[in-house]
């Protein structure tokens, strides 16, 4: 008989499916028309029903089937019980089926970190840019983003009635990324892609320093590092607080997973702990290749006004 899938295996298949559930708790939503939009410390720090449903879900569901494991989710909820029509039972079976990495075979429950970022980029969701929204959720493990889900719930929504609306993309460390089509930005092109909705001179002044071809502003971290893999992007440059832990975990996963690197403005690689603080607050720097030719001309001036 088979062995039976490790657990770091059996979370994914089940992270899978329950952002595929997400997705469509993010669309039903939208179509409803009535975001139930609430400021959490201003304008551009949103909150909707979306995100608040949809990390209900998720919570709920991953910590149904692995009791032990942390999970830690961007929005403060309370702890209700959770509606049975939110929770996803499923599990992707094709991920089941893959081997788990040699060094991830005797994880335990207790080991694992899961960090959720029910709705990355709500600001955008909220102005009708769909495309840059994802779901995230992030693995970590012994500190380290080892796995992880983005889902795009309205990939394709302008590719005409025939497409297949949103995609679902998945990575684990050692095993390589799934869902996509890996593609490197054009030889000899420096664009980077930052934010849209958080500049500041800081943020401007650092992308300047780099000299690039252009500039993408687009909402959302999971987005960001998408325009990476699919060769958009050369350099996500974010010389700013802002970013958490649940916005970069699942990114770096998969980031990591097809050889590229993401750290902090000084080149320091982020944390995922159940105890770490939860802002990046020395920014983020992520390229799919040459990441030393960003690193290297990241100024000082930037470095010496962001302290991680």
């Amino acid at each position: 008989s088979m062995a039976s899938p490790a657990l770091l295996m059996r979370v994914v298949a089940s992270a899978y499916s329950v952002a595929e559930k997400a997705a469509t708790i993010v669309r039903n939503v939208m179509a409803a028309g009535d975001l139930g939009i609430v400021e959490k410390t201003g304008a551009n720090d949103l909150q909707t029903k979306a995100d608040r449903l949809v990390q209900m879900s998720i919570c709920a569901s991953l910590a149904r089937k692995f009791p032990k494991v942390t999970i830690i989710g961007e929005e403060d909820l309370p702890g209700d019980e959770v509606n049975e029509e939110l929770i996803e039972h499923g599990h992707s079976e094709e991920i089941l089926k893959k081997t788990c990495p040699a060094q991830y075979t005797g994880i335990k429950e207790e080991e694992l970190v899961i960090w959720v970022d029910p709705l990355d980029g709500t600001k955008e969701y909220t102005e009708g840019l769909l495309d840059h929204v994802t779901v995230l959720i992030g693995i970590a493990y012994g500190g380290k983003a080892i796995a992880g889900v983005i889902n795009q719930p309205y990939y394709n929504y302008e590719a005409g009635a025939d497409a297949v609306l949103g995609r679902t993309i998945w990575g684990v460390l050692g095993m390589g990324a799934f869902g996509f089509q890996l593609t490197e930005a054009p030889a000899g092109k420096h664009i980077i892609v930052t934010t849209r909705s958080h500049s500041s001179t800081l943020v401007n002044d650092c992308i300047s320093a780099l000299n690039p071809d252009s500039v993408i502003r687009v909402g959302g971290a999971g987005n960001k590092i998408i325009q990476l893999i699919e060769g958009k992007a050369s350099a996500y440059v974010f010389a700013s607080p802002g970013c958490k832990k649940w916005d970069t975990c699942a990114p770096e996963a998969i980031l990591h997973a097809v050889g590229g690197k993401i750290t902090d403005i000084h080149g320091n690689s982020f944390q995922y702990n159940k105890e770490v603080k939860h802002m990046n607050s020395a920014g983020v720097l992520a390229t799919l290749r040459n990441y030393d030719y960003y690193a290297s001309r990241i100024p000082n001036t930037v470095k010496q006004s962001l302290v991680p």
